[in-house]
């Protein structure tokens, strides 16, 4: 007998619904069955695997209606954001456009005596940890390019995001992928754990918390299985005093609090040149004060509860914690925060490095704004940080941006813009945000292994 998973939703803290884990015996079948399929699968034509998978993303995009409302009830995004087919459809279409290119085999030579090339072999049953906060994007991210490369996917979703992983099963199999070769599964820490310990998994794709990947890598530990993290960030915006200080706002405040905050590669921090300090700080104030807290499924709300009682409660302790230390919090409480979910966003001023809003990641509504006088200075406080995802510089001028970035110690350094994932560059990051990549031609050669063939001809 499993144990229950339990998706509690922030709008009234009711179970929204309930699954049972399979037992360790019963996940070992399955994981079987996976990897049975596995071989036909990847021995199909890849135009036909392609053709496949993308016939699963546009089944889920025929869901949306139901999709929608259904996040806004597990995760509390607002329903007139209207959900994330875009990000899924841009992504997978992506990864498919350049799949011949990035999977063609390498050529090193051949003459009369010799041909010599590499292929890209997939590894075989890939398990893919999703995250609840962007639950389709962050999934279909290497389910996609893992099935279009070869592999055969388990996938295991967050319990805040139960029904997921499940939507997207049906979406697969409907448009004809078999069903052991993409399993949506159940599944508890412990047995996870076991299963990565046994090598029943070829390669593990896990983006959660640096807890959970350390998780991850420590049931790995020996098997020599290949486990890539992605785990979060405190990503820094930099506005340096040529900005568009409109822009800047506009989309830093926005990358901030979209989502409720709930963003890895979301700003958390950042730093404004004094001369456009004071100006930046009076327009952000005004942006967040005309968000609309409550009810997500109401097409009026702004923002929505965090997705869970104590992820809101972290989020207050550090807003707490720093206000107690001299910072200064600028939105008013809303009628909307209850204390509980339902957080009001806010701003602060006045904080330091000392603070841990400025130091750990909040994953919530709220973001520090400190002034700097000059670019060293703004790149020592982007690097005091134990993660590195993204960095968001402000400026007209690209020479500048990329000296800049060169010295920031990050995954993707973005110019007057923030908060995007483009499917074209590789998704990746540093320090405890974690190691390897995803999308891009990087994500294939992470989803698949080398194989080098050396064949010396018969000559008479």
């Amino acid at each position: 007998m499993g144990k229950t998973l339990n998706c509690i939703s922030p709008i009234d803290g009711s179970v929204f619904a309930s699954r049972e884990t399979l037992d360790p015996e019963a996940a070992r079948k399955t994981v079987d069955k996976v990897r049975a399929a596995q071989r036909a699968w990847a021995a199909r034509p890849l135009q036909d695997r392609i053709d496949l998978v993308m016939a699963g993303v546009a089944a889920i995009g025929a869901m949306n209606d139901e999709i929608v409302p259904e996040l806004a009830h597990m995760m509390g995004r607002p329903i007139r954001f209207g959900g994330e087919f875009g990000g899924v459809n841009e992504r997978a279409s992506h990864m498919a456009k350049i799949a011949a290119e990035s999977l063609a085999d390498i050529e090193v030579g051949e003459d009369q005596t010799f041909k010599r090339y590499i292929k890209r072999i997939p590894h075989g049953v890939v398990l893919v940890v999703a995250p609840w906060n962007y639950p389709y994007m962050t999934a279909i991210n290497t389910v996609a390019p893992a099935l279009i490369a070869g592999n055969t996917v388990v996938l295991k979703h967050a319990t805040q995001t139960l029904l997921v992983g499940e939507r997207m099963a049906r979406a697969f199999h409907a448009a004809g992928v078999p069903e052991d070769v993409f399993r949506n599964l159940f599944l508890d820490h412990d047995t996870t754990a076991a299963l990565i310990a046994e090598r029943a998994f070829d390669f593990v794709n896990f983006t959660g918390s640096v807890g959970g990947g350390q998780a991850m890598e420590r049931a790995a530990a020996g098997t020599f299985t290949g486990v890539g993290t992605e785990l979060g960030g405190k990503d820094p915006g930099y506005v340096m005093e040529d900005a568009d200080v409109d822009a800047a706002v506009d989309t830093l405040i926005d990358g901030a609090m979209f989502n409720s905050g709930q963003c890895c590669c979301g700003i958390e921090r950042i730093y404004v040149h004094e001369s456009l300090y004071d100006t930046f700080v009076e327009k952000a104030v005004a942006v967040v004060r005309g968000y609309r807290l409550g009810n997500p499924l109401d097409a009026e709300t702004t923002i929505g509860p965090m997705a869970n009682v104590r992820f809101a409660r972290e989020v207050r302790d550090q807003i707490s914690e720093a206000v107690a230390a001299g910072a200064v919090a600028h939105i008013e409480p809303m009628d909307a925060d209850d204390g509980g979910a339902y957080l009001t966003p806010q701003i602060l001023t006045n904080v330091t490095h000392d603070m841990r809003v400025m130091r750990d990641e909040s994953f919530g509504p709220v973001v520090g704004i400190m002034k700097v006088s000059s670019d060293a200075e703004a790149i020592e406080l982007m690097n005091d940080s134990e993660f590195g995802l993204t960095a968001s510089l402000w400026t007209k001028d690209v020479a500048r941006a990329q000296a800049v970035g060169d010295q920031i110690e990050t995954g993707t350094v973005f110019m007057n813009r923030a908060d995007y994932l483009d499917p074209g560059l590789c998704w990746t990051g540093c320090k405890n945000t974690g190691r390897g990549g995803g999308l891009s031609v990087i994500g294939y050669q992470n989803l698949t292994r080398p194989k080098s063939y050396h064949l010396k001809k018969v000559t008479v």
